[in-house]
């Protein structure tokens, strides 16, 4: 790590610190060319592959913000899609790939969306999903209605 004071290209750790929410860690740092300390935060890399092939790091707020097209006049606050992108992110980094493909983040944000809001999840699903035809609604429909049934026979 290069010292922001005089540009020296080493730096001894002080202190490290996990974050509250355990995903990034806090060093302090000094310069001991110039003394000079300094903090850093390490979190561990997550890239997104896209469809076009184009690599760019993972954002809860892409996550957000596809999320909440589908929930357009639903009663879904942002911070309900804040919990969702979070639960979102912490399922993408337990398959332990640092590189994950767009279509897996859209299958880890189903089951969250699907118990946020159904209409919300049949929205996105549907566009997720490509749905072609009424069948693939009354699908999607028939199984969230299995569901429904399953827990309450039990």
């Amino acid at each position: 790590m290069h010292c922001p004071f005089c540009r020296h290209a080493d730096s001894r750790v002080i202190d490290s610190r996990t974050s509250d929410d355990g995903l990034s860690i806090r060093r302090r740092r000094q310069c001991p060319e110039c003394g000079g300390r300094f903090s850093t935060i390490e979190t561990a890399s997550l890239n997104v592959i896209k469809r076009s092939g184009v690599i760019e790091p993972f954002s809860r707020e892409k996550v957000m913000s596809g999320v909440r097209k589908a929930c357009q006049g639903r009663p879904v606050t942002d911070s309900n899609l804040a919990v969702l992108a979070q639960a979102v992110e912490e399922a993408v980094r337990q398959t332990g790939s640092s590189q994950i493909d767009t279509n897996e983040i859209g299958l880890a944000i189903l089951g969250p969306l699907r118990d946020l809001d159904e209409v919300a999840y049949l929205r996105f699903a549907s566009v997720y999903q490509a749905f072609d035809s009424l069948e693939d609604f009354e699908a999607s429909i028939s199984q969230l209605r299995a569901d429904h049934a399953a827990p309450s026979e039990a």
